[in-house]
């Protein structure tokens, strides 16, 4: 049986980190090519593509394997031991599918119906300006932090339509690449090789039923919230999916710790054994408990979240800020980690080849994501938990 034949009958999530696993030592040799070229390697996309690590949360009905949104996490978890960049590109690829899924069915079975395997990106900022069109609407705005997009077939942009004496009206359109203008200024210091560019939009028709109102979405009301039954499809945005991003920062974490290993065991300072300092024993054994208590604080927030779904019942506003604490702190605490670590790795960890200054940079780069600053997050929790916005 050939690799696309299992691709098309399911994968379960053993398989899955499996092949992750396997790959991720690939990334790794590809990680400083693809930071020079700031988007991830073509072959690297298609690797995702081949192994099937993008229908992870994709429905049934095209050919995905509607698993949940932990072993999303998981899958890009490895895959970050191996490159921040390409890992990065991955969760946003396999966490698209969710999106286009909470659109109408005459949207998806346009664009998986032609082809299943089709990659979206996204840009769901809403600064996007729509005006009413004869079957739809017009489509202007300069997107930005669009990961990956040099590699989608599709974006879903953000925005509102404007109609004269009516309030904006907030919505989510999806659109061919080909109809947008790619801009490249993606130059970063962290999550180089992501390729998180913008791209301009002017004057794009967007039919009616490629149109999601945001209020349905947030609601969960929207057309393909209600079609499906699978318990991913349930997941709530704005909250516990914030673990997506964690998974990536700690995941970098695991392969600086590995590397850092490998890189001071045979290390010797002025002749000494850098090793045998009692203190650099102490700092590992630090900062791997850290590490390891952050992929579990917010793989468990995850988890707990999908058994919740999987039971039918709905993941409560307490659960939602709790998850998204969980997987904020869970990125203070790789970055701890990673940092201790690398104060005293030496100069040679500073020289630009060296892997462990990269990551380190890309382990920074994630947790600056929006979604899991600490302070927002833990004010966040705070608020609900002591009445104050419920």
């Amino acid at each position: 049986m050939n690799v696309m034949q299992k691709v098309a009958e399911g994968l379960t999530r053993e398989e899955l980190i499996a092949r992750a696993e396997k790959l991720a030592p690939k990334l790794a040799e590809r990680s400083a090519a693809c930071e020079a070229q700031r988007k991830a390697p073509v072959e690297t996309v298609q690797d995702f593509v081949d192994l099937g690590l993008l229908r992870i949360c994709q429905p049934r009905r095209y050919g995905g394997y509607e698993l949940g949104y932990d072993v999303l996490c998981e899958v890009s978890q490895t895959l970050a031991r191996g490159c921040g960049s390409q890992a990065w590109v991955h969760m946003v690829l396999a966490d698209n599918p969710l999106k286009l899924s909470a659109f109408s069915l005459e949207a998806q079975d346009e664009i998986w119906g032609a082809n299943s395997a089709a990659k979206l990106c996204v840009a769901v900022a809403a600064v996007g300006k729509a005006r009413r069109a004869p079957g739809g609407i017009v489509w202007n705005a300069v997107h930005g932090f669009s990961s990956g997009v040099d590699h989608a077939d599709w974006v879903i942009c953000g925005g509102h339509i404007y109609e004269d004496g009516k309030e904006p009206l907030g919505c989510f359109a999806v659109m061919k690449t080909s109809e947008v203008e790619i801009i490249d200024d993606w130059h970063s210091m962290g999550l180089a090789g992501s390729g998180s560019k913008s791209f301009r939009v002017k004057d794009v028709f967007v039919p009616e039923h490629r149109v999601l109102l945001k209020k349905d979405y947030d609601a969960g009301t929207s057309p393909g919230t209600l079609f499906y039954t699978s318990a991913v499809s349930k997941l709530p945005r704005g909250g516990v999916s914030a673990v997506s991003y964690t998974a990536v920062c700690v995941g970098v974490a695991e392969g600086f710790l590995e590397n850092y290993l490998a890189f001071t065991g045979p290390r010797k300072s002025r002749g000494t054994p850098v090793a045998d300092g009692v203190g650099v024993q102490i700092g590992v054994g630090l900062a791997s408990v850290e590490i390891e208590a952050a992929s579990r604080l917010y793989l468990g927030a995850v988890r707990e979240t999908m058994q919740t779904l999987e039971r039918g019942e709905d993941v409560s506003k307490l659960m939602g800020v709790q998850g998204k604490r969980n997987a904020a702190f869970a990125c203070q605490l790789a970055t701890n980690a990673v940092q201790k670590l690398f104060n005293v790795a030496g100069g040679r960890a500073l020289y630009t080849d060296s892997v462990l200054q990269r990551q380190f940079r890309d382990c920074f780069g994630a947790a600056a994501h929006h979604s899991v600053v600490w302070d927002g997050a833990a004010a966040e929790y705070g608020k609900y938990v002591l009445g104050l916005h419920r």
